[in-house]
């Protein structure tokens, strides 16, 4: 989104990836000591582990593009501000650098997720193991995740 009058403007950096792609970076390391953090808690990658005793299959999704989906508050959408040759925009949704994007893309995923965790999924930020037991339940088990995904 195009904006005007903005009190906070970073710089993108262009940063060329191994598959010869280009990346925007932009640096919100100001942005990021003037938030407070959410004490909203991740969970334990060793806890994740352990919790796949015993199951048959486990199925690894990556729900990366999430959080380009997160829209943001318009007034912190602001804050996200960065100026480029042709103008000043800002992110409408959330950005991987800011600072509390993996808490709070993580309550969004359990709170989407609610009914399953510890039962047949596991949740850490944007990755989800499904977990299935047995192997006769594997399409039961994806189809749930999927539904629930899609509802929100």
């Amino acid at each position: 989104m195009q904006v005007f009058h903005t009190e906070w403007l970073a710089n993108p950096v262009l940063v060329l990836k191994k598959n010869d792609t280009w990346h925007m970076c932009i640096d919100y390391n100001s942005l990021n000591k003037a938030c407070p953090k959410d004490p909203f808690a991740l969970s334990r990658i060793d806890q994740v582990i352990d919790s796949t005793a015993g199951c048959e299959l486990l199925s690894f999704l990556d729900a990366y593009s999430g959080y380009h989906q997160m829209k943001l508050d318009p007034n912190d959408a602001l804050k996200t501000s960065f100026i480029m040759p042709f103008g000043a925009y800002c992110y409408i949704t959330m950005s991987f650098s800011l600072k509390n994007a993996d808490a709070t893309f993580q309550r969004c995923m359990q709170k989407c997720l609610l009914k399953q965790p510890s039962r047949n999924i596991h949740v850490y930020v944007d990755d989800i193991v499904v977990k299935t037991k047995q192997h006769l339940t594997l399409l039961d088990d994806l189809n749930e995740t999927f539904v629930n995904l899609h509802q929100y």
